[in-house]
């Protein structure tokens, strides 16, 4: 069961996706109430966009769950969230939670590409903790991409995240300016050149953040990445490791950004795996 919602942030109405673990429902009736009741407020719609082929017939209240929020990469409609990939990492027993960040599909504000946007996620993790059937000691975040700035801060800045995922994950955006000549143009607009605005792209680089990380950390990484270049994941892996921190690296030598569908499929469980021995 998924459900596209609206939720707060700071002083704007964003939006998000709730997929449930497979064969389980919620009365939306409910989850509205639930919501309303957090906020003070009503005005925050929200939407099933799918369920299971075989009808749900577990409630999801039956116990509390463990939580991932998949923070997407790219920005506005380039990158929107995959729900196809919320699909396959219901089937592990989570309940899935992806911002698309402010600004997009209808959600208020701006997206700057890991500046005030940055705050969706642990505006996220406050609703989600509120949910009764949620286990508020095991919310994990995974960044995808440029995600990797969104998720990282929530780990670095917020006490909400037991586990962190950065996957084919940007790690310093003074480097992506520099070897993403497509988005040059993009980067500019939105935060300024790096030249001029340094502290903008220090802001916004998990490298930067990584002193701050207190949970455990997986890198996930392909060798052949042209989106964002492996080395982002090594040298993020390399600082945490000379910080001391729990960290660990899932290397797919001859992969790239985007893995096929079996691959894929293997780095979910071994993704979750990891999650679960920690």
């Amino acid at each position: 069961m998924m459900i596209h919602m609206t939720y707060r942030s700071g002083e704007y109405k964003v939006k998000g996706y709730l997929s449930l673990p497979y064969g389980y429902k919620i009365n939306p009736n409910e989850l509205k109430t639930h919501v309303q009741r957090f906020y003070g407020t009503t005005g925050l719609p929200m939407t099933v966009i799918a369920n299971n082929i075989v009808e749900e017939r577990q409630d999801i209240n039956e116990q509390q769950w463990p939580v991932l929020i998949y923070c997407r990469g790219g920005i506005g409609r380039v990158g929107q969230v995959k729900t196809e990939w919320l699909e396959r990492f219901s089937r592990s027993g989570f309940i899935v939670f992806a911002p698309v960040y402010r600004g997009t599909q209808g959600g208020e504000g701006r997206d700057e590409f890991g500046g005030g946007d940055m705050e969706d996620v642990p505006a996220a993790c406050r609703l989600l903790a509120s949910l009764p059937f949620v286990d508020t000691t095991r919310i994990s975040a995974m960044g995808f991409s440029r995600g990797s700035v969104n998720a990282t801060y929530a780990a670095a800045d917020t006490g909400y995240l037991s586990h962190l995922v950065l996957w084919g994950g940007v790690s310093d955006l003074a480097q992506t300016y520099e070897e993403r000549v497509d988005l040059r143009r993009m980067l500019k607009r939105v935060i300024g050149n790096p030249s001029k605005a340094p502290e903008a792209y220090q802001e916004r680089s998990p490298l930067l953040m990584a002193e701050r990380i207190a949970c455990p950390v997986l890198i996930i990484h392909g060798s052949e990445d042209a989106q964002v270049d492996s080395s982002h994941g090594m040298r993020m892996y390399d600082r945490l490791k000379e910080l001391g921190k729990d960290v660990q690296l899932h290397w797919y030598e001859g992969y790239g950004h985007h893995m096929p569908y079996e691959t894929h499929m293997t780095a979910i469980q071994r993704m979750f795996e990891w999650i679960r021995e920690h």
